[in-house]
């Protein structure tokens, strides 16, 4: 039975510089990118193509030894041309010079009808070769979900309240149709529900309203309330042994497009945003695009700090940097590299923070004011204040302060007992904003998480 849930905890950031909906001239990258690093969990890349091998959209690069089958595609068709390595030959990025007009490799079509008889083994074999297979992300962990499992669950989380966050309706225009078979294709991988949460406080997008045989739920309140993490703690929460699946709404309609076109759609619409863009709107490239040819040009001052995804969770890149394989945002806001006269002691009218110490008066500006706020921490790391702030900003049932001192303690059973298999970054993202001790909140869930995945 369909749920609705309003959720208070929590923290919106309503940032200068959201994307208007509009979509830009095509603009295309020449080069493209597969990096590893944007896949959580790969521990052992192996590298499928050499320096100077012409590949199609669709032609595996690599794959993770650890799971030999999931194969990780390229995105677009053209030559190999540099396979950048790091400490200990670690590969880094494996760049793509692109050609003109795609080519893509070629896979087997369904139509609805065959759809419907496919078997879970067949559907699965032709998810792990033609690269759509990484769109599934594994709870507990975050990870690239494992081949073997069957997942008690899988959730969808229909809109996202990171701060300038692309409108995920929006840049689905025109895939219902991707959506809905790829939904279907999904239906094969476990016998309990699927999950499709929505925004309570906004009409459902025709991408997803006419979707059968599924539950759809409706979730309010501030960031996180769009964070899937957030969304399974109200549903059916996990517990030690369980298995869940995620998907992004767009991953879920590249899975749709491989069943029904027979090809790797790596498109994708991508929002330019953030107070440092003269024009923000939506650009058309594909997964792993450089986004140099997007900014160029469109930036309002030289010196600002280029993110792939949001401000809150998002990777800092440089301005030949490359899209990541699960961004659908670049964000551009002003780098914050300096310090200022007196810090926090002198209140701020135009800073948004949640302690009034330090944004005393920006609560008369209303909730609608937009903030341009720069990458500066506004102070160093010191000891672990208590406050109780973390709790305020987590719409979960779980103790975040005890959970990272567990874990900085490397306490095992505290770190399992506090609610680490409930949680990934994203989760507590907002705990590192509001964080008075200026602590990498995110690193440390991280490491709770390979702490109980090694122990």
């Amino acid at each position: 039975m369909s749920k609705i849930i309003k959720l208070k905890k929590g923290f919106d950031i309503n940032l200068a510089g959201k994307a208007e909906h509009k979509i830009a001239d095509s603009i295309h990258p020449e080069t493209f990118a597969i990096k590893p690093t944007d896949f959580i969990g790969m521990k052992r890349p192996k590298l499928l193509v050499n320096e100077g091998d012409n590949i199609k959209a669709g032609t595996p690069i690599l794959f993770d030894k650890m799971q030999e089958n999931v194969m990780y595609c390229s995105p677009v068709s053209g030559e190999i041309v540099e396979v950048k390595r790091g400490a200990k030959r670690k590969i880094l990025e494996v760049k793509i010079l692109a050609d003109k007009t795609i080519e893509y490799e070629s896979f087997q079509s369904y139509s609805p009808s065959d759809i419907t008889g496919l078997s879970r083994e067949e559907a699965q074999v032709q998810m792990l070769k033609a690269g759509v297979w990484p769109n599934i992300v594994q709870r507990p962990f975050g990870i690239v979900a494992n081949e073997n499992d069957s997942p008690k669950a899988i959730h969808i989380s229909a809109f996202d309240t990171h701060p300038l966050a692309a409108d995920v309706a929006f840049t689905l225009q025109g895939e219902e149709d991707a959506f809905k078979t790829g939904i279907n294709i999904l239906r094969k991988f476990t016998d309990g529900k699927i999950h499709l949460n929505h925004n309570l406080n906004a009409e459902v997008s025709k991408v997803f309203a006419g979707v059968e045989g599924i539950e759809h739920n409706k979730f309010s309140g501030p960031h996180p309330a769009g964070n899937v993490g957030v969304q399974i703690h109200h549903l059916d929460p996990i517990n030690k042994g369980d298995v869940v699946w995620t998907l992004t709404p767009y991953g879920v309609a590249q899975i749709g497009k491989l069943f029904s076109q027979g090809k790797y759609d790596a498109s994708r619409l991508v929002a330019v945003c953030g107070s440092e863009v003269k024009t923000p709107q939506y650009y058309k490239t594909y997964s792993g695009g450089a986004i140099n040819k997007l900014v160029e040009g469109n930036t309002k001052q030289d010196h600002v700090r280029y993110i792939s995804g949001n401000v809150l969770t998002g990777e800092k890149i440089e301005k030949d940097g490359y899209l990541s394989f699960y961004s659908n945002s670049i964000t551009v806001i002003p780098e914050g590299d300096h310090s200022e006269f007196l810090g926090w002691i002198m209140p701020k009218k135009n800073v948004l923070s949640f302690h009034r110490a330090w944004g005393l008066f920006s609560f008369m500006n209303g909730k609608n004011k937009e903030y341009v706020l720069d990458s500066n921490t506004n102070g160093e790391d010191r000891a672990f204040v208590q406050t109780g702030t973390f709790e305020k900003v987590t719409p979960m049932d779980i103790y975040p302060t005890f959970l990272l001192k567990a874990i900085l303690s490397e306490d095992f059973d505290n770190v399992e007992a506090l609610g680490i298999y409930e949680v990934i970054e994203e989760d507590l993202a907002l705990c590192e904003f509001v964080d008075v001790s200026k602590h990498d909140v995110q690193h440390m869930v991280r490491e709770g998480i390979e702490l109980i995945q090694n122990g």
